[in-house]
């Protein structure tokens, strides 16, 4: 009581008291303490002295239900969180899906073991180079074509264009492009023979490329490279009975004095996806 005596009111009000962790308020006869100075439970004291706390402990007073204890004052020692490494996600461009046409199934037969069948004398170079077709027959089908061939009789202008139709031409189109083409027995850039009803029939463009196409052109190269070369060469087309499509052709080629170009081989007269009337030429999808 001694030490609440000697704080004067004019002390309590006219001089502003810093509140530190041990300091408290509290009135000549309340029982209780109080941490805030301005609390509501010091609404109605005439006077209120600061006194420290372990005092207000010695006179029994208790903390005001008004306040709760200050917090403990807690130092936090943060620990440093390292953020995750994100990878970049580059994004993979997706490549293009291409779609791959199958390949068109065509077959060559190979006849003979692939050695053509020509006789000595018609492999003779001594008159030069020669080209015959044979007639039509009865339904203006063609025939065979033969020819001993040399760079002599290989055209030197473009072909003109194709204006007579052989047997069996019912062309149309279809998936992949027209269905047949005006094949020459003798390919026209070997010797030149283009609107000839007699070196013409209807051939399904997989017969004329890459049927034909593959051998004329390996024939061509050759005797371009000289003028000394020569090919016995030789096409027939296959009909069965009265049919005004061919089945196929013949092919048979052979250079002279050399083993630079030998075969014989059978190309059917076929396309992949279609199924072709051979007694009319006409067509349709096959199922």
């Amino acid at each position: 009581m001694l030490l609440i005596g000697s704080i004067t009111a004019t002390t309590a009000f006219t001089q502003p008291t810093i509140a530190h962790a041990t300091t408290v308020y509290v009135t000549r006869t309340g029982k209780h303490y109080f941490y805030k100075r301005h609390d509501r439970g010091l609404n109605r004291a005439k006077k209120v002295f600061a006194v420290s706390l372990s005092t207000a402990k010695k006179r029994g007073l208790t903390l005001s239900a008004t306040e709760a204890a200050p917090k403990k004052t807690t130092v936090t020692h943060h620990k440093t969180v390292k953020k995750p490494v994100v990878k970049k996600v580059v994004k993979k461009t997706p490549k293009k899906v291409t779609t791959t046409k199958r390949a068109t199934t065509y077959h060559v037969k190979t006849v003979n073991h692939n050695r053509p069948n020509f006789t000595k004398k018609t492999l003779s170079t001594k008159h030069g180079a020669w080209q015959k077709y044979g007639q039509l027959d009865s339904y203006n089908r063609a025939t065979t074509a033969n020819a001993l061939l040399n760079k002599h009789l290989m055209p030197t202008s473009e072909r003109a264009a194709l204006t007579v139709d052989p047997t069996g031409w019912h062309n149309k189109r279809i998936s992949s492009g027209w269905l047949y083409n005006r094949c020459h027995l003798i390919g026209y850039q070997l010797t030149g023979q283009n609107n000839n009803l007699r070196n013409l029939i209807t051939g399904t463009r997989q017969l004329n490329d890459p049927g034909m196409t593959k051998y004329e052109n390996k024939v061509a190269s050759y005797l371009k490279a000289s003028p000394k070369h020569y090919v016995r060469y030789q096409v027939k087309p296959v009909f069965k009975n009265h049919e005004l499509l061919a089945r196929g052709v013949k092919m048979q080629g052979q250079s002279v004095g050399s083993k630079t170009i030998k075969f014989n081989v059978y190309l059917p007269n076929t396309q992949s996806g279609m199924k072709l009337n051979y007694a009319t030429g006409r067509s349709q999808v096959a199922k």
